[in-house]
């Protein structure tokens, strides 16, 4: 019944359908009975019988099949094809004309989306070119291109003649000419390379350790950091810095001077390194990162210290100057000498400028965790931290730590109720110096006039960082002097400030502060008829 009923439905075709050529193979393998009645009819044919008889003498005769047909054979399969038709002579019924371009059936299907089950022909597609993506991540570093290597080798050559292996006091021509480092940098380059401690360095194992081990395609930053770690680490500590510091006291011309004070030295090594950290480990963990290193500006100031013979003018870090200010600072309010700083001492700084109650926010630790094991005590390093953080409000390390003791409830803003509890103690201190009070509304709108804050009902960190005058905020809140300084305008301040524009408020401050110890100092020798250098109350706690 199913062959019959796809007889009839074979007999119902489109003409244009039987020209099997043009008919998709999906189109047939779904309509399988319809195909199979069109093959028995075929087959049925007395043709059929004729050419497949004469197809058998052929092959049994041994000779060559010539099976025509194809649609390559011709366009018009019906007319060209020698295998029978289904449909007898005058039976068949008319096709109509072929256009060039294709039945209205087609068409349609050709514009409808996505490939028809009766499509065209397929087309032979070729195989895209698979592209070679270059390897672009290498876990020990890009290594060196050939020619970089080659001139890097001669000039190893030429350092390490013979083959012979450097000394460390030999080692600093490497460390500048080859490896385009600081020269402060030698003593550690040197013991990283010779981890035997045999006191030399091989042409080979130098090799081995900058061009074998790709540090010389590394950046600068990377370079110094990957020198300065210990194995096992991705962070550097204070302790890290301790050879560098000692090669600079040894080495440049301008601390020549303090060859026969090593308690001078010791001093100047440590105020360094907590400068550094202060500056460039914002995280304040003590754990200084690669991401901070290269942020910061102490490669610059380092590379600067082999071209400046004058130490006092590497401002970043470095100075002899600055340290000799901080130090000398932290020994006058230091009256017993014993290294540790108390409120009542830190009351003092500045000739009494802050307020107790900003006193007892620092001593509370709230800015900064006090690095001395003694309760109620400031050691050296937090010091070095207040000082740099008091004079100079216009660095964002000054902002945080000031930001987070006017902050009292620690909700990351500064409210109206948080600053005018700062205030009051100010308008009290006006008052008993029969200075013309000004009253805290009158202040708070200048200082949002001032800040220009985002939300007028409270700062941000974010309000003062944009503003270059934020730090006078807190000068309002709890220093009198700087307050009533920024309230008359000193002529002379801005007259410096434009004078030198690149200068930082404390690079000012410790400029100023230097005279005046030098000058109380030169006093204090006139008087006393002696010429010495240093003062004898400077160097007693040695």
């Amino acid at each position: 019944m199913e062959v019959e009923a796809a007889r009839k439905d074979a007999a119902a075709l489109d003409p244009e359908l039987l020209q099997l050529p043009e008919v998709a193979p999906g189109a047939l393998r779904e309509n399988s009975a319809i195909v199979e009645a069109l093959y028995s009819q075929w087959l049925a044919l007395p043709e059929t019988s004729k050419m497949v008889k004469s197809l058998i003498e052929d092959a049994k005769a041994g000779g060559t099949l010539n099976v025509a047909g194809s649609s390559a054979a011709s366009t018009n399969v019906a007319s060209s094809s020698p295998l029978p038709s289904m449909f007898p002579s005058g039976s068949a019924p008319p096709l109509s004309p072929r256009s060039t371009s294709g039945s209205p059936r087609v068409m349609r299907r050709g514009s409808a989306a996505g490939p028809s089950s009766l499509g065209s022909p397929l087309k032979l597609v070729s195989e895209p070119v698979r592209e070679v993506i270059p390897q672009f991540y290498f876990k020990n570093g890009r290594p060196a291109p050939k020619d970089l290597r080659e001139q890097c080798l001669s000039r190893i050559d030429h350092l390490f003649f013979a083959g012979e292996g450097l000394q460390i006091e030999e080692f600093r021509p490497v460390t500048k000419d080859i490896c385009k480092l600081p020269s402060v940098f030698s003593t550690v380059l040197f013991k990283k390379i010779d981890a035997g401690c045999s006191g030399t360095v091989t042409r080979d194992a130098f090799v081995d350790y900058w061009i074998n081990d790709n540090k010389i395609t590394m950046d600068t930053a990377s370079q110094l950091f990957e020198i300065l770690r210990k194995p096992g680490y991705n962070y550097l500590t204070q302790e890290d810095f301790k050879l560098v510091l000692k090669e600079l006291l040894a080495s440049h011309p301008g601390l020549e001077f303090l060859q026969g004070t090593p308690e001078f030295q010791e001093r100047y090594a440590e105020t360094v390194i907590y400068r550094i950290f202060y500056s460039i480990n914002r995280a304040g963990n003590g754990h200084l990162t690669l991401r901070e290193l290269k942020r910061g500006n102490l490669i610059a100031a380092m590379q600067q210290l082999d071209e400046e013979e004058d130490i006092n003018k590497v401002l970043r870090y470095f100075s002899y100057e600055h340290f000799y200010v901080i130090y000398c600072k932290f020994w006058e309010l230091d009256t017993d000498h014993d290294f540790l700083i108390d409120k009542e001492n830190l009351i003092r700084y500045g000739n009494h400028s802050l307020t107790y109650r900003i006193v007892d926010r620092i001593f509370s630790q709230v800015p900064r965790k006090f690095t001395s094991m003694t309760e109620g005590k400031m050691g050296y390093e937090d010091f070095v931290y207040f000082i740099l953080s008091e004079e100079d409000k216009s660095s964002e390390p000054s902002l945080e730590y000031w930001f987070k003791c006017i902050d009292i409830d620690g909700n990351g803003i500064l409210t109206t109720n948080e600053m005018q509890f700062f205030y009051e103690e100010q308008l009290h201190r006006m008052e008993c110096m029969a200075q013309e009070p000004v009253l805290f509304e009158d202040i708070l709108c200048q200082m949002i006039d001032m800040i220009g804050p985002e939300n007028q009902r409270y700062f941000t960190l974010r309000d003062l960082k944009r503003c270059k005058l934020s730090g006078n905020i807190f000068n309002i809140l709890f220093n009198l002097n700087k307050f009533m300084a920024f309230e008359s305008r000193d002529p002379f301040l801005i007259r410096q400030e434009r004078e030198n524009p690149t200068l930082t408020e404390w690079d000012r401050f410790a400029h100023r502060e230097y005279i005046r110890l030098s000058m109380e100092e030169d006093g204090e020798d006139a008087s006393n008829g002696s010429g010495d250098v240093w003062d004898e109350s400077l160097e007693a706690p040695f």
